[in-house]
């Protein structure tokens, strides 16, 4: 709830808590009445100042007219109130309140300085173009803000749904779970459901940033934002519509925004102390040469003072670094990778080891049944146990078992079945008890097995039966097809890969030859893979780990930015990750730390450009050598020229 104070601050159009603000924050009070509209309609009386500015300038120097002192002094004023009124409104409300060390109190205090002067077309100048700047500046960040929200907020306005035999036109927001909606080709899905038409194709470019069409069959899940391609699909709907993933992502990267980096922290922090400072400064620069000028002239050393504090107001800075980092995130969205904020972004340019868990990351984790060898058992009574057994397993592995047994199981269940972590399942089928699982469990059980079994390179679910191994089923995964070329550009970057895996140390190095891996550990329980991290953590390493998000916990949390892969299929996901990849490709990694890259690029181009030119001009006009006009011209050209640079990011492919 708003105080007292920021409700009449909003009805004036500049509320400086509430409204927009240039970092999406309130640290630096730089805000300029984001709650009007951007168009020059808006803009009127700053339109007819400029006109004013500019006819008294012609006049002066082009026809050599000079009205007589007080009427030159009223039209000048009149331009100066149209113009400035809504920055001299702030300055008084915010002075009133104790805040004197804020811009719009500096820009006041410098163009009133200069009307006291007689100075009165540089005061409006000043005023002028210094609103002028600010109104680029709030159109471009706003148009940032928009571009992002923009990028994802794709949901349709309404939807299809099929009640009691007849379709209905409604809000999806009316929808309710596991009623039918239709999709038509060239509509857009409005809710996370199950395809229950035998077949469709869908363009998840909005998603993924992937354009080339995605072919799902009856069961498989469709999600809000897919665009149907060929005939009418029926959707049963699995999530109500402020639940779809969609919807979370759209929170997420609004979240985003707001979720500064150290560098806009520093800035915001370097402003508050900045400001006051230059106040001093150029009070210093008005008074001290009293005390060692033989000379003095107040009016000539206020009107260096004046010019100091225009040139040092901060704007560029406050502005086109958010800016920059608003531009980072959308450019990343555009990819199909969503950073929670633009802290993450800073996180990324300082990675300089990779560490990947395997399934699901560099492999497409479609396991399938290569080999089944029984033994004293018959072979259709292994698949057929092993798989009752897997039947209550998420792992990808066991879920192959299960479907490759999908006619053989029949009405085979398992019961008592209790989950070994890192090592298989235990459970009784047909009244035995039965293990299923990797070679650790049946060493953990006493199980002995052919010594052959450990040279195998496949993947392997070995099964015993009242402690007598009963025989091995091997499962084969499939690389990635950009996992070969997302390694060598991460070494191109001077970037260490490791591959850690739950997997056999055969079935890992094997996969790590073919991807070329530095370091590949298998055999790792979830405290197993703590320990590999935090030993590189130890060495110095900063660490990006990518996996699912969720089964990897404990990684994530240890490594300096965790990346969720596929991340638009587990809530959770998108919960717990730092950085979400939507279409699985390991090429992405490169593409998010290339991203971050560029965007811190262009964020310190823009603080050195600003802080070099104003300390040049600042020195300048504690000299006299430059006026108010070059001030000014500085002060509103370095802010554009930083916009315009910020800018440029979400134009660049990566």
């Amino acid at each position: 709830m708003k105080t007292k104070q920021e409700q009449e601050d909003h009805e004036h159009g500049h509320d400086a808590e509430e409204g927009h603000s240039h970092d999406d924050g309130h640290d630096h009070d730089h805000d300029h009445g984001g709650s009007e509209p951007a168009g020059w309609k808006s803009h009127w009386d700053l339109l007819l100042a400029l006109v004013i500015l500019v006819t008294m300038i012609v006049l002066r120097f082009g026809f050599h007219f000079v009205p007589t002192k007080w009427v030159d002094f009223g039209i000048h004023a009149v331009a100066f109130i149209l113009a400035g009124w809504r920055v001299l409104d702030l300055a008084f409300r915010k002075a009133k309140r104790g805040d004197i060390f804020n811009e719009f109190v500096l820009m006041s205090v410098a163009t009133i300085g200069a009307f006291y002067i007689g100075s009165y077309s540089e005061g409006v100048a000043v005023m002028v173009f210094y609103c002028i700047g600010e109104w680029f500046q709030d159109a471009a960040v706003d148009r940032a803000k928009r571009n992002i929200k923009a990028l994802l907020d794709i949901r349709p306005d309404k939807v299809t749904v099929v009640r009691n035999g007849q379709t209905q036109v409604i809000e999806p927001s009316e929808t309710q779970l596991n009623e039918t909606i239709q999709v038509k080709p060239g509509e857009k899905v409005a809710l996370d459901g199950e395809l229950l038409s035998e077949t469709a194709s869908f363009n998840t470019a909005a998603l993924t940033g992937e354009s080339k069409p995605d072919t799902k069959y009856k069961g498989e899940s469709i999600l809000a934002g897919m665009i149907n391609l060929n005939t009418v699909a029926e959707v049963k709907v699995t999530a109500l519509f402020k639940d779809s993933k969609l919807s979370k992502i759209l929170e997420m990267v609004q979240d985003a925004t707001a979720r500064k980096s150290q560098t806009q922290l520093f800035i915001s922090r370097f402003a508050k102390v900045y400001t006051p400072i230059v106040f001093f400064l150029a009070l210093a620069v008005a008074l001290v040469p009293y005390f060692f000028v033989q000379d003095y002239v107040f009016n000539v050393w206020f009107y260096r003072a004046l010019v100091f504090l225009v040139i040092s107001c901060p704007c560029a800075l406050v502005v086109s670094i958010p800016l920059g980092y608003f531009g980072g995130i959308g450019l990343a969205s555009r990819n199909g990778i969503l950073f929670k904020g633009g802290n993450f972004l800073d996180v990324m340019t300082k990675i300089n080891a990779v560490v990947m868990d395997k399934t699901g990351t560099l492999t497409k984790g479609v396991f399938n049944v290569q080999k089944v060898v029984a033994n004293g058992i018959d072979e259709k009574d292994l698949i057929r146990i092993t798989a009752a057994l897997e039947k209550n397993s998420t792992h990808p592995v066991g879920q192959a078992v299960v479907k490759y047994a999908v006619d053989k199981i029949g009405n085979t269940t398992a019961t008592n079945v209790e989950e070994v972590a890192g090592h298989g399942l235990k459970g009784t089928v047909d009244g035995k008890e039965v293990l299923a699982g990797n070679l650790k469990l049946m060493k953990k059980f006493g199980v002995d097995y052919p010594a052959e079994t450990e040279g195998i390179v496949d993947t392997i679910v070995v099964t015993a039966i009242d402690k007598k191994f009963a025989g091995y089923i091997t499962i084969a995964d499939e690389i990635k097809e950009d996992a070969v070329s997302a390694v060598k550009a991460m070494h191109d970057l001077n970037i260490k890969t490791v591959m850690l895996s739950g997997d056999k140390q055969t079935v890992v190095d094997n996969v790590a030859k073919q991807i070329g891996i530095d370091e590949a550990y298998g055999d790792l329980l979830p405290e197993g893979k703590v320990e590999k991290v935090q030993g590189l953590k130890n060495a110095g390493k900063h660490i990006a780990f990518v996996g699912d998000g969720v089964n990897d916990a404990p990684v994530v949390a240890l490594a300096d930015a965790g990346i969720a892969m596929g991340g638009l299929g587990s809530d959770a996901t998108i919960e717990t990750a730092d950085v979400v990849i939507q279409n699985d490709q390991p090429s992405k990694i490169v593409s998010a730390i290339r991203i971050g890259k560029i965007t811190r690029t262009i964020v310190w181009q823009n603080i050195i450009l600003a802080m070099a030119i104003k300390v040049v001009v600042l020195i300048l006009g504690a000299g006299g050598i430059a006026t108010l006009w070059e001030a000014v011209i500085a002060d509103v050209g370095v802010a554009l020229l930083a916009i315009l640079n910020a800018v440029r990011i979400q134009k660049i492919k990566v």
